[in-house]
């Protein structure tokens, strides 16, 4: 086996491109399908220079949960993930 043979053996699970919208803001982040979105969540905080939880993450209106991973959503290139500020406390006066 080349090593050419070798890299499209290891590049047999594409990467894709998601977009973090926050407030008209976008980041790009690159991620394989598989990966937890806890590393996306924690790139999107650090980029948009938030501390870690300050987001909600969404995807066509469904919460996105650390321990998932785009497979589990069917993302694909090019997809947007919104994010939103959480909302602490509140309600009761």
């Amino acid at each position: 086996m080349t090593a050419d043979d070798q890299q499209q053996q290891e590049d047999v699970k594409p990467k894709i491109n998601l977009i973090v919208d926050f407030e008209g803001q976008t980041c790009t982040v690159k991620v394989k399908p598989g990966m937890p979105f806890k590393k996306l969540f924690e790139a999107a905080e650090k980029r948009f220079q938030k501390e870690p939880g300050t987001f909600k993450f969404t995807f066509g209106g469904q919460r996105l949960r650390p321990e998932e991973c785009p497979a589990d959503h069917n993302m694909e290139d090019g997809d947007v993930i919104d994010a939103h500020l959480q909302q602490l406390g509140g309600g009761a006066c």
